[in-house]
């Protein structure tokens, strides 16, 4: 499969994750079934199983980086958990001092995001994290920002993955190692 199950205890960690992502509808424009995480962040137990596990996953790693903005909220915790440094990756603009940006292409449009120059050491093992993938743009932008800073990009990390979209593959294009707990098939 395309997602990562370790054994049967993280199955029942993968069904109770399905249990609480929450389909939006036409947000943000018409078409997108947006996949919400509110409902996970909401139940403690849940979400502190889901970092609890990921956290066993990526022992190598020296840092972890987070996509602003859901990326923050499982990176932050991610990193906290594993007692890493937390690398963040912003939208454009919200950065003050020496920074780099990229722009890239959403599934429903373009964006950009930029990482301080002197955030990450050269060499440093890092894991990307963020909540979903769909068309990979956004982790493949922050894999390359990471790379240009000295990085070495060991994995991508996210909670969902949207298996009919290309994102995957285009990760494997970019060298890019892609972890996921659940998947949905969207065309």
């Amino acid at each position: 499969p395309s997602f990562r199950i370790r054994n049967m205890a993280n199955q029942q960690l993968i069904d109770n994750i399905k249990t609480v992502i929450r389909d939006v509808p036409d947000f943000p424009k018409k078409g997108i079934v947006f996949k919400d995480i509110t409902p996970l962040l909401l139940n403690s137990e849940i979400f502190s199983q889901l970092i609890d596990h990921v956290a066993t996953l990526f022992p190598h790693v020296e840092a972890i980086a987070g996509v602003e903005s859901r990326g923050f909220i499982f990176g932050a915790a991610l990193a906290y958990k594993m007692k890493k440094p937390f690398i963040i990756i912003r939208k454009p603009n919200k950065l003050p001092g020496n920074k780099i940006g990229v722009d890239y292409g959403l599934e429903y449009g373009k964006d950009r995001l930029e990482i301080h120059t002197d955030t990450v050491e050269k060499g440093q093992k890092v894991v990307v994290v963020d909540d979903l993938i769909a068309t990979g743009g956004s982790l493949i932008a922050a894999c390359s920002l990471l790379r240009q800073c000295g990085a070495e990009v060991t994995d991508c990390f996210c909670v969902i993955e949207l298996v009919g979209l290309p994102g995957r593959k285009k990760l494997e294009e970019n060298n890019l190692k892609l972890i996921t707990l659940v998947g949905y098939q969207e065309a």
